[in-house]
Order: structure tokens, then C-alpha cells, then sequence
């Protein structure tokens, strides 16, 4: 569990309606609470627009929060603003057949700036493949494993962000991971050269 010294004087403090606290804890925790709404959701817009709404929603019922891990609690409060656009998108499919679909992704430039542009364009296009077969997993297999394997929580945090049980959580990260291996198996063809090669050599050595 991931604590800083600082956050429950933070908190304290939150309650009592100071907006310089909180926006401390919004700073701190603004770039994961993002990572987590854009890999749900594919879209930087939309990402934006739930994580803004998680950290409102946050600010009204900061009373709520009893304690433990606020990092897992904040988290919550972002996956149901995501659950939330999932659903607003459902709803508008059902209305229009021209609209995207859930899982329609957006290129996600996961690139260090470093590189060579080809280098850059390259990393992005694997970027895009990775969150293409994330967002064909269902979306609390979605949930499990971006929690665990980006966000870094462990099974008791993720328990708590998902209100979910440790049996719960533990058998979604495993059938989202299975499943996510099978889709990125199942499109390599659509890998960018370099790691399409590097993935059939390691296929032709196991045969």
C-alpha cells in the first residue's frame, strides 16, 4: 500500500474545505487517476473528462472516506466515472449505428522522446496494438489488470477499489491476463515489424 507521510494531514485538512490540500492530493495523484480513465476508455477526451469528474466527486464526498488506502478509494471513484461514459456510449450506440464502438481505440504515444522519429512512430504503433486487445477485455477483467499491472496496487487495494472480494480479484487478473494473451497472439500479424519478427522467432524455437 502506497502512503505518503503527509496525506492524512492532507485529508484532515480536505474535509475542512481547503482547496490547497486537496489540490495537493489532486497533483499527486491527477497522472495515475488519468492512466487509469485513458486505458479504460481509449479516448483522451474522455479520459480527461472522467478523471476530472472523479476528482469533483471526490471533493463532495471526501466525509465518506473512512480511512485505509485513498489511493484504492480515489481509484473507485474514477472506474465508475469510467463504468459511467462506458455506459453513456452504450446507450448512444442503441441510438446511432454510425457510432464507434466501446472498444474503439485511439493511438496512445507511449514513446520516450529520445528515440528517432521512426523509432517514436513505432513504439506508438505497438502503444495502440497493446490498448486495442485491453480494450476487448471485459470491462472488470479491464479493470483487474490495469490496476495490477500498471497501476501497481496490490490484491488487497484493488479489492477495495473494486469492491470486490481478494477470490474475486484474483481469478479477474487471471482470466484478463489469459485473455489479453490470447488477443495479442491472435493479432500479431498487426505488430509493428520488429517485435512481429521477435514474437515468430520465439514461436519457431518452442516448436
Amino acid at each position: 500500500m502506497n502512503t505518503y507521510d503527509d496525506e492524512p494531514d492532507l485529508l484532515a485538512r480536505t474535509r475542512k474545505g481547503d482547496l490547497d490540500a486537496f489540490n495537493s492530493l489532486v497533483e499527486r495523484f491527477q497522472s495515475p487517476v488519468y492512466s487509469l480513465c485513458l486505458r479504460m476508455l481509449a479516448s483522451p477526451p474522455a479520459a480527461e473528462d472522467a478523471a476530472q469528474e472523479a476528482f469533483i466527486s471526490a471533493f463532495r464526498s471526501i466525509n465518506s472516506f473512512r480511512g485505509g488506502s485513498f489511493r484504492a478509494w480515489l481509484f473507485r471513484i474514477a472506474a465508475n466515472a469510467c463504468y459511467d461514459e462506458i455506459r453513456r456510449r452504450r446507450s448512444r450506440r442503441t441510438r446511432s449505428l454510425d457510432e464507434p464502438r466501446d472498444d474503439d481505440t485511439r493511438p496512445i504515444d507511449v514513446a520516450d522522446p529520445a528515440p528517432a522519429l521512426d523509432e517514436r512512430a513505432e513504439a506508438a504503433e505497438l502503444g495502440a496494438f497493446i490498448q486495442d486487445a485491453l480494450s476487448r477485455l471485459p470491462s472488470d477483467q479491464r479493470l483487474a489488470v490495469i490496476l495490477c499491472d500498471v497501476q501497481g496496487l496490490d490484491y488487497a487495494e484493488i479489492a477495495e477499489a473494486t469492491a470486490a472480494s481478494l477470490g474475486t480479484v484474483k481469478s479477474r487478473i487471471s482470466r484478463g491476463r489469459a485473455n489479453l494473451r490470447v488477443l495479442l497472439r491472435a493479432g500479431g500479424e498487426l505488430l509493428p515489424t520488429r517485435f512481429r519478427q521477435a514474437s515468430e522467432g520465439q514461436n519457431d524455437a518452442t516448436l
